[in-house]
């Protein structure tokens, strides 16, 4: 009975609740609708008196009759008991107000909007010091010209009568509670008579006695019973089956997990970022049965990627590959299968291309994406979901040792990389002693303003040198100007060195600065210094020794600050003997006297050179070739190489571009590289008859034109046409 009692108190809080919450809730809604009727009513009225108000009071404002302003408030005060003040304020000062001789000066700034004009009004709620409530509104006066109206009326009677509508309400839900409960109390006697019955059956039941009958109506309530039995007995049964299943799931991950461990314990033992690649892939195509696998592996910073196949490994450096596999692969599921092929190369093989289902596990390593395994087949995917899971586990625990083999491929090409650059000084390869003396001479000379005179054959590397002093000087910020004396007439030659004023000759139409004014501060190079005219050799001499110079037709004489270095493939001292070149410039430019070497000078640099070169134009040709042949090599340091490194260069370049596979073989060389060691060639030829063969070859290749072959050859077209003169060679009538 205990029970039963504590049932039937709980329903009848219940219930009670229920009706009192009820109650409750419509007189919330009730008071709340009723407040604001009542409110709204109030504010109506209240905007009507006010109008009424500015209106009346207009007159009297635009009059300033203030005595009449004031007694007529007074009178509007006492007639509607309801308004508890009045006042006009008009350009923040107070007219007339209800207040007398103390106005509240927070009731002034409380409600004062700046700009108030037609229908216009503001209306706000005041609460004083005691707790009673005010109504506050400001009307415009004659559209705001004659002030502002302010007027407060009291909501204190609002708040007796929604007191009054709570009263009401409470006493009609007593009324309502006391019958609802006694009707509750009826109705759970009724619904809890059969539960009782039961329970005292149940408490009397003992084996081997029969149990008293129940005085229930029905069967329907046994019924339900014995389904919940049976129900129970199925679940038990769904149980029991369920932990045998996880049983078997737990065998076959400690199973899927002795598998990954030994493969980690393998992948551990091996050293190149290949083996490991290509031993997972193995044994991921052991375990999915797939078509191809590739791994994507970043490095560090993210500045390129390797892509591993079963059959190859290979390097990418795309800054928009990379973005766009990251992109995809943030936040991708740890097992992720898309209807399309998502990767294309090159971040994938072009095998795995030509597969059209794909899998996809990204690959962490402390929570940071550092690659991914592209799993391809060319039919719908054949594994099992616990294959990929396998997998997955086996990338998780190999994620480090991939991300540290990658990393130590990258330092590896850095290193390769840094041996590569090491034979060499400031963009000059070679290792010649003749070379290492210059390479220490450029650092001495370059941290002086000393005027220096570069002099070797054409393609020795003039210019390299003349930009690794300036790279290496106090300039370095500045400009490097470089003017080829030889590429300009001699009446052009001085407008270009020293500029012109306007109408200094035809076609002067405005002042133009020359190169030795745009490389104020810093570095000209005077490239083919020999070639100049006498008359500029007078004006360089005087820039050399001043540092001042006028302008082609001008008189206004120009201040500069530069550092000269010159450069010639002449020897200037037998051109000064020969009377060609002036002795005062000469000795003025042979401060400090650089000789660069002819190549055939340092043949073991050609080997060098040749693999710098093989190198830049394997990358800008896309091309794959790795190494040139033993032969091929033999024929390169034989040559006597009279274009030098210029030659050289471009040698290597056509070599690369004709290469059919990853190795330079000599049929890929010029023609004059394997006749020079031919059978008919007993003795080695001249370099006059060298430099006559590779002008001739030049000038052919670009069909007889001139300039064209001396931007080639690297040589100014005068020069050009000297030696085509001195070696004899015959110019076609319509070149």
């Amino acid at each position: 009975m205990k029970y039963s009692r504590s049932l039937k108190g709980t329903l009848l809080f219940a219930v009670a609740g229920l009706v009192v919450l009820s109650t409750l809730l419509t007189a919330l809604l009730a008071s709340h609708r009723y407040a604001q009727s009542l409110e709204q009513t109030l504010a109506a009225q209240t905007e009507n008196v006010g109008r009424a108000l500015a209106a009346e009071a207009a007159d009297l404002v635009l009059v300033n009759d203030l005595v009449s302003l004031r007694n007529m408030l007074e009178r509007q005060r006492n007639a509607h008991p309801a308004l508890t003040y009045l006042f006009i304020v008009r350009d923040g000062r107070i007219l007339a107000s209800t207040f007398g001789i103390e106005m509240p000066a927070d009731l002034l700034a409380f409600n004062l909007p700046e700009h108030l004009a037609g229908d216009e009004m503001s209306l706000h709620r005041i609460v004083t010091e005691t707790g009673s409530r005010h109504l506050d509104m400001a009307l415009p006066i004659f559209d705001g010209h004659a002030g502002i109206l302010r007027l407060g009326v009291s909501e204190d009677h609002l708040r007796r009568e929604v007191r009054n509508l709570w009263t009401s309400i409470g006493i009609v839900a007593l009324l309502i509670l006391i019958p609802a409960l006694a009707g509750g109390l009826l109705f759970l006697n009724r619904m809890t008579r059969p539960l009782l019955a039961l329970v005292q059956a149940a408490q009397n039941f003992a084996p081997g006695k029969a149990p008293d009958p129940l005085p229930l109506h029905g069967q329907k309530e046994i019924a339900v019973l014995a389904e919940a039995f049976n129900i129970m007995t199925r679940r038990i049964h769904e149980y029991t089956r369920r932990l045998e299943d996880q049983a078997l799931e737990l065998e076959q991950a400690q199973s899927q997990l002795r598998a990954s461990c030994e493969i980690v314990r393998n992948v551990s033992a091996l050293g190149s970022l290949r083996e490991i690649g290509t031993y997972l892939i193995r044994r991921t195509k052991e375990i999915v049965h797939c078509g191809e696998v590739n791994l994507l592996v970043f490095n560090a910073d993210r500045t390129m990627f390797f892509v591993i196949s079963s059959e190859e490994i290979f390097e990418v450096f795309a800054p928009e590959a990379i973005a766009s596999a990251e992109a995809q692969l943030h936040g991708m599921e740890p097992i992720f299968q898309p209807r399309t092929p998502l990767f294309d190369p090159p971040l994938i093989s072009n095998t795995l291309k030509e597969l059209p289902n794909q899998a996809i596990l990204p690959l962490h390593h402390e929570d940071r994406l550092c690659g991914a395994m592209i799993i391809g087949c060319a039919v719908n995917l054949p594994f099992q979901h616990q294959d990929l899971e396998l997998v997955s586990l086996v990338l998780a625990q190999a994620s480090g040792t991939l991300r540290r083999a990658a990393q130590q491929e990258v330092e590896s090409g850095k290193f390769q990389s840094r041996q590569d650059a090491l034979p060499g000084f400031m963009g000059i390869i070679g290792r010649d002693a003749k070379l290492r003396q210059i390479f220490q001479l450029i650092e001495d000379v370059a941290a002086t303003d000393a005027t220096v005179l570069i002099q070797g054959e054409s393609g020795t590397g003039k210019e390299l040198v003349a930009r690794a002093i300036h790279d290496l000087s106090p300039r370095k910020s500045n400009p490097f100007v470089v003017i080829n004396c030889s590429a300009y007439p001699a009446t052009l030659l001085e407008s270009e060195l020293f500029g012109h004023e306007r109408g200094a000759f035809t076609g002067a139409q405005k002042q133009r600065p020359g190169r030795f004014e745009q490389a104020n501060g810093g570095t000209v190079f005077l490239d083919e210094i020999g070639e100049i005219s006498a008359t500029a050799q007078v004006k360089l001499l005087r820039v050399l020794q001043t540092q001042r110079f006028e302008r082609v037709g001008g008189d206004k004489t120009v201040d500069v600050d530069v550092r000269i270095v010159a450069a010639t493939n002449k020897n200037l001292l037998e051109e000064v003997k020969a009377g060609n070149f002036r002795e005062d410039l000469y000795y003025r430019l042979d401060v400090v006297p650089i000789n660069l070497p002819p190549l055939r000078e340092r043949g073991n640099d050609v080997v060098l050179l040749a693999g710098h070169f093989l190198r830049r134009f394997r990358s800008e040709q896309e091309k794959t070739v790795a190494e040139i042949s033993p032969k091929a090599m033999r024929l390169l340091l034989d040559y006597s190489w009279p274009g030098n490194v210029r030659e050289l260069e471009n040698v290597i370049e056509q070599a690369t571009v004709l290469a059919k596979s990853n190795v330079v073989t000599p049929e890929e060389l010029p023609t004059r590289l394997r006749t020079a060691l031919g059978p008919s060639s007993s003795a080695s030829p001249t370099l006059e008859e060298q430099e006559r063969i590779i002008i001739q070859e030049v000038l052919e290749s670009c069909s007889w034109n001139k300039k064209l072959a001396a931007q080639r050859l690297g040589i100014g077209r005068s020069t050009l046409y000297a030696k085509i003169k001195r070696l004899g060679i015959t110019v076609p009538e319509d070149a």
